[in-house]
């Protein structure tokens, strides 16, 4: 694996990382508190630790790491699975 493949992993798992983190803040403190340094709101930095990661996924796809196509299907057989293991409503 090259260092440039190794880097874009690192980098999305701690993109992981700071949204599992983010959504921890939203549980244990609500959407709409404030971070007492930085002044944002949880559901802020929660959706840009979302759109970082979402970020890395592009790039996955790009340097052909990941296959576009095969992360749909994925994608679209987990809401299908959610549609009969879970309580979300709408898929």
């Amino acid at each position: 694996m090259d260092n440039q493949i190794k880097e874009v992993f690192c980098i999305a798992q701690e993109e992981c990382a700071e949204v599992t983190q983010a959504i921890s803040k939203v549980f244990r403190f609500g959407m709409s508190a404030e971070h007492p340094v930085t002044k944002k709101r949880n559901l802020q930095s929660l959706e840009e630790e979302v759109g970082d990661l979402l970020c890395m996924i592009d790039i996955m796809i790009e340097k052909c790491i990941i296959s576009d196509s095969n992360v749909n299907a994925a994608r679209k057989a987990k809401r299908e699975k959610l549609k009969t293991w879970s309580g979300i409503e709408g898929l």
